[in-house]
C-alpha cells in the first residue's frame, strides 16, 4: 500500500513484530529522531520497525508564512493556547493513517503498531490515536499538547479507551509551556485515559534520562 508520506525506516532487533511510527516536530525531518533508537535499550526485545515520516512542506502563518517542513499550519501562538489550522491537522492524520494501513498489509496489526510524537508531531499522534478506529498498542507524547479538546472529544474511539500513554514534558520548555502539557495530561485523566507522566528539567529538546525511560515503557509492552 503507498503512502503519501516518505519516511526513514529502521528495524531494530529480530523479525519485526512491532511498529512505532515516530513524528518530528515543526520544522525538523524525519532523521531527527534515528539516533535515539540505539539508545532505548531495547536489545532483549521482539524486533520493531521504526518509522520516521517527514512532514509536508507548508507555509507556517506564526513563523511569517516561511514554508518549512509542519504537520498543519499554526496561525498563532499563546503562553497557554495555540490557534491552529484544523483542515492541515486532519490531513496529518489521514497521513498518518495510511502508514498504519501499510504497516498493517506488511503484517503489522494496529495493536502492535504505536504513535509517537515530539512537539508538532505530538500533537498529531494524540490526534490521530485517540480517534482512531482500532485499538493501538500506545502514545508516546513528548513536550507536546492537545490543540483542541473540544475538537477531540466528539471523535474519541471507544477501541483506544484503554490506550497506553506515556507523556513527558520539560519543566523550562519555552516553545511549548509545560502548562500546555499539564491540560492535555489533565484531560486525559478526567476522560478516563491512564497516563504515565514524566517531567524533566530540561526546555523543548529530549534528555537521555527520558529516552531511557521511554525504552523500559516500551520494553514492558513489546512481548
Amino acid at each position: 500500500m503507498s503512502t503519501s508520506l516518505q519516511a526513514i525506516e529502521l528495524e531494530h532487533g529480530g523479525p519485526v513484530a512491532y511498529s512505532v511510527i515516530w513524528l518530528h516536530g515543526l520544522g525538523a525531518d524525519g532523521s531527527d529522531f534515528v539516533p535515539v533508537v540505539p539508545e532505548l535499550g531495547l536489545e532483549e526485545s521482539p524486533g520493531v520497525r521504526f518509522i520516521f515520516p517527514h512532514a509536508p512542506e507548508i507555509p507556517v502563518t506564526c513563523n511569517g508564512g516561511y514554508v518549512m517542513p509542519a504537520w498543519y499550519d499554526i496561525i498563532s501562538l499563546a503562553p497557554h493556547a495555540r490557534q491552529i489550522d484544523v483542515a492541515g491537522l486532519s490531513r496529518s492524520r489521514d497521513a498518518i493513517r495510511q502508514l498504519i494501513a501499510r504497516e498493517n498489509a506488511r503484517g503489522i496489526p494496529a495493536a502492535r503498531i504505536f504513535l509517537a510524537g515530539f512537539s508538532q508531531g505530538g500533537a498529531v499522534a494524540y490526534s490521530t490515536a485517540l480517534t482512531h478506529p482500532e485499538a493501538l498498542a500506545g502514545v508516546i507524547a513528548l513536550s507536546t499538547y492537545i490543540p483542541s479538546t473540544d475538537l477531540l472529544l466528539p471523535e474519541l474511539s471507544v477501541e483506544n479507551r484503554q490506550i497506553p500513554i506515556f507523556a513527558a514534558h520539560g519543566s523550562l520548555d519555552d516553545v511549548v509551556a509545560p502548562a500546555l502539557g499539564k491540560q492535555a495530561r489533565d484531560f486525559l485523566l478526567g476522560e478516563g485515559y491512564a497516563v504515565r507522566w514524566q517531567e524533566y528539567p530540561m526546555p523543548h529538546t529530549v534528555c537521555l534520562e527520558e529516552i531511557q525511560a521511554i525504552g523500559a515503557w516500551l520494553a514492558e509492552r513489546l512481548a
